[in-house]
């Protein structure tokens, strides 16, 4: 679930000099409307709670690896979610709906934090709060409930809001939408003329169990 840095325009990334927006020009004027509004300014929250805001920061920073800006505002795009019930359209059975889910299990987060170390999870360090996490991801209950299925509302979230922002984009080298110009070259490893190659195609994206196995040594 970790992601790299969002530095993949600033020539340290892994597609360098690569930037999604300057492919704008390429969709429709609808989805530049769409895609472009993601880059102003966050809108204000209207779901969460203070409490449920500094929880949920947290968490999206650790299941997402961002540590310094420029972050995807991800809080603000699943709080949006949530107090329009922009929701998938189904929840588990023996779960809330999606929006009284995430009170809950925000709640409950918080709740967990205290009894290990009497702060809300929030104000733990990166290291408590990582081993907490992966003590939820590795259970099979957690606090009453299927533990795999909080996992899953909070990652589908968490996913669908960073990578449809042009930042994240620019981390994966995703030149957005291809419609109305579409792709020629299809097939592993080919490239069309604006992409970009894979400056550590090696190198692992996403090293989750090694920083979560270093987080229980501590």
């Amino acid at each position: 679930m970790t992601a790299l840095p969002l530095d993949a325009n600033d020539g340290g990334g892994r597609f360098p000099g690569f930037d999604a927006q300057g492919q704008s020009s390429r969709w429709d004027r609808v989805t530049q409307g769409v895609v472009l509004a993601r880059l102003g300014r966050p809108t204000d929250l209207r779901f969460f709670t203070v409490a449920e805001e500094a929880a949920a920061r947290a968490l999206f920073d650790q299941l997402l690896d961002q540590r310094q800006e420029p972050r995807v505002p991800v809080v603000n795009m699943v709080d949006a979610r949530l107090a329009e019930d922009q929701t998938d359209g189904w929840h588990y059975e023996d779960m809330e709906p999606d929006p009284a889910a995430w009170r809950s299990t925000l709640a409950e987060l918080d709740a967990e934090a205290r009894e290990r170390h009497e702060r809300p999870f929030a104000e733990l360090s990166c290291e408590e709060q990582t081993l907490l996490l992966t003590d939820i991801q590795a259970a099979e209950k957690w606090r009453g409930r299927q533990a795999s299925r909080v996992w899953s509302l909070w990652t589908r979230y968490a996913c669908t809001a960073f990578y449809s922002h042009p930042l994240a984009w620019d981390e994966i080298g995703f030149a957005g939408p291809a419609y109305p110009r579409g792709y020629k070259n299809l097939g592993l490893n080919a490239r069309e003329p604006f992409e970009v190659a894979d400056a550590r195609p090696a190198q692992d994206p996403a090293p989750h169990k090694a920083k979560s196995e270093t987080g229980r040594q501590r």
